[in-house]
């Protein structure tokens, strides 16, 4: 019997959408104010779920105190308060749009949660703006 759970977080942070091999009319045109030189930032909300068969002994499909540790201490300490272009070494070279936040979200939690478990992330970047990996 396969169950859903899903352990919902948050974290503030700023970004820049801009792609360095085009102009700076190009990048405005596509990215219009989110391509804002000084930045801008989002008050982002992290949806993981993970589906899994439950356990037996302890009912649990995951123990969500240790979910909810792992979100922390690898995205929300890494992410929150953060200017994700300057201080996230993945986006130094990768343009954190939604979508790529939301994979390299992933990538890191699939590190971290054994492949039992099937994964999803959803990152909504505003309240009308969500996306989610995999697909």
């Amino acid at each position: 019997m396969k169950v859903a759970v899903f352990r919902k977080e948050h974290f503030n942070a700023a970004h820049r959408l801009h792609n360095a091999d085009w102009s700076d009319e190009m990048n405005q045109k596509v990215f219009g104010k989110c391509n804002n030189p000084n930045y801008h930032g989002h008050n982002y909300e992290l949806v993981v779920k993970l589906t899994g068969e439950t356990n037996p002994e302890t009912g649990y499909v995951y123990d969500m105190k240790v979910l909810s540790d792992i979100i922390k201490e690898h995205v929300t300490k890494r992410f929150d308060h953060k200017n994700l272009n300057l201080d996230v070494e993945e986006f130094k070279t990768l343009n954190p749009t939604a979508e790529n936040i939301a994979v390299v979200i992933y990538n890191i939690l699939r590190e971290q949660i054994e492949a039992d478990y099937d994964l999803k992330v959803t990152l909504y970047e505003t309240e009308r703006n969500y996306v989610e990996y995999p697909a």
